[in-house]
């Protein structure tokens, strides 16, 4: 396809050592794009910023807690009484952000409170909280170790990565509940009745809403993560991007996702923060920014795209969810959902964002601000997601 404006990442990437990169957010490009037409944003601007913060959890980090004398195959492990998983190597093991302290009564006591767990623990290590490690073992010739007890920090584990195997998530529900009782979800808690309307996504600021069909984020694509640098990796688990979309490309159901890792040394907990969910388990908020460079008019048309022109769908998680039944009570506006209330079925009900346009806006505004200091250059993608069918 022929375009009036062809930008490439070197051309860019040379305007941001320059200092010369014009940078906007993906909401201050939203009137340039309305008023000027995608030719001139695409001609004036060079980067635009997104910007999300919300629970994620389909995340963890790869930790190597360095050998010991005598060595040890660690079998299975306990960071703070949480549990990780052992089976990787010797000394490295797996944290994942939803896995509860080991003494945790869980639902027992229900809804259960989940003050503890795996997201914490990436919390505090990253707070440069010391942490007590436990490892056991069955004993090797090459490790005779069967047990191992030490303190530790980020500061002296020999390898600490954030890994999240899906963060981004191209739109997701808006969660109601029809049934008579409260219920406790991934979801937060939902009212019976349909009295509140719970929904997670970062709207017109959302990564993935400003690149619909992934023609700028793809593997090696440079991000912010968790207050670091990070980079996208693959495409991330239940990455679905054939979903009915919008004239403008926008998926109206949950869609694409991404595989994305960072140095856990980099972060900051600001951008990380342990998630209790009552009822329902252990999380980690995750901060997240993706740039996505103004190549042309057509992804300058994408990043354009308002709350109003982004929709979802209404689902029942009172009954239908949990049962597997595919069905929606009815499509809403992000603009909807973002003023406080929507209507379902002839009646307002409250709605309640799961995720902070606070620290959305900021994420894209700090990763506005690098760019513009030269700090950070915009990764080309070296394969595309798959789905880019633009």
């Amino acid at each position: 396809m022929s375009y009036k404006i062809n930008k490439t990442y070197q051309e860019i990437n040379a305007k941001i050592r320059k200092g010369e990169v014009v940078v906007m957010t993906a909401e201050e490009i939203i009137d340039v794009v309305k008023t000027e037409g995608p030719v001139e944003a695409a001609r004036r601007v060079d980067v635009v910023t997104t910007g999300t913060f919300a629970p994620m959890c389909s995340s963890g980090a790869f930790i190597n807690f360095g050998h010991s004398k005598p060595g040890i195959k660690a079998a299975k492990v306990w960071l703070n009484n949480v549990p990780a998983y052992g089976g990787v190597a010797a000394v490295d093991c797996y944290l994942g952000a939803t896995e509860p302290c080991e003494d945790d009564p869980l639902n027992k006591v229900y809804p259960g409170e989940f003050n503890y767990g795996g997201g914490h623990v990436i919390e505090d290590l990253v707070a440069g909280r010391t942490l007590h490690l436990k490892a056991t073992s069955y004993g090797t010739d090459c490790y005779p170790g069967r047990h191992l007890e030490k303190e530790v920090s980020l500061v002296n584990l020999p390898f600490a990565t954030l890994c999240n195997p899906r963060n981004g998530y191209q739109n997701y529900n808006c969660a109601v509940n029809l049934g008579k009782k409260t219920i406790y979800t991934y979801m937060g808690t939902l009212k019976p009745k349909a009295s509140n309307a719970n929904f997670c996504s970062a709207g017109q600021l959302s990564p993935m809403m400003n690149d619909p069909f992934y023609l700028t984020i793809g593997l090696g694509t440079r991000i912010f993560l968790g207050g670091g640098t990070g980079y996208v990796t693959w495409n991330g688990t239940q990455h679905n991007p054939d979903v009915p979309r919008t004239d403008g490309g926008v998926p109206e159901k949950p869609a694409g996702t991404l595989f994305v890792m960072g140095d856990l040394k980099q972060m900051d907990t600001r951008w990380l923060k342990g998630v209790s969910m009552q009822g329902y388990g252990c999380s980690l908020a995750v901060g997240l920014g993706i740039p996505i460079p103004m190549l042309n008019e057509k992804i300058a048309g994408y990043v354009g795209v308002s709350d109003e022109e982004i929709y979802t769908q209404v689902v029942d998680y009172g009954h239908d969810y949990p049962q597997g039944i595919a069905r929606s009570l009815g499509q809403v506006s992000y603009a909807e959902l973002k003023s406080g209330t929507i209507t379902l079925e002839g009646r307002e009900v409250q709605t309640v964002p799961l995720s902070s346009m606070v620290k959305a806006r900021e994420i894209a505004g700090i990763l506005k601000a690098e760019i513009q200091a030269g700090r950070f250059i915009i990764g080309e993608p070296q394969m595309p997601l798959p789905g880019r069918q633009a």
